[in-house]
């Protein structure tokens, strides 16, 4: 018998579902074109379903990390890179301003460095935007309407 508190194979298959369910929505609304912020929404995913009780999976975190990954992103993206080693470090200034400012404002979510440098290498565009913010709120909300029922896996 298994502690009421540890999470049964019951909730490994649960969750894995939800978490494929909810991808799987996520990506009905996203193109090819996004591609750059597929697998940080991806990581989202693992961290709201198999940690549901991690700081990091809390709203705040999930949406606010992703729009600074975004703006970090965006803001890097828009220094001139003649060059490869530029590209680099410019690359990995988004990260580190987007780590910079979620622990700052208590926003921290790791995935979201994953979209900071993705949209830096990419650049900004309106649909990006949009996918990061939709993708990030469709993930808090599924999270939220079924935190009662879901435990850390981990």
């Amino acid at each position: 018998m298994v502690p009421e508190d540890q999470p049964s194979w019951k909730n490994y298959l649960f969750q894995s579902l939800l978490a494929t369910l909810t991808v799987l929505i996520v990506l009905l609304f996203l193109s090819i074109e996004q591609a750059v912020i597929i697998s940080s929404i991806g990581a989202t995913a693992f961290i709201v379903f198999a940690m549901p009780r991690s700081i990091t999976a809390r709203p705040r975190g999930v949406i606010g990390g992703h729009l600074v990954g975004l703006l970090s992103g965006s803001l890097c993206a828009l220094i001139p890179q003649p060059s490869l080693i530029h590209s680099i470090i410019v690359y990995s200034l988004a990260v580190g301003l987007a780590t910079f400012v979620m622990v700052v404002i208590d926003t921290e979510h790791p995935p979201a460095a994953g979209t900071a440098l993705g949209v830096a290498i990419k650049g900004f565009s309106p649909k990006v935007a949009l996918a990061v913010v939709t993708s990030a709120v469709i993930l808090s909300l599924v999270h939220h309407l079924f935190r009662p029922r879901l435990k850390d896996l981990t």
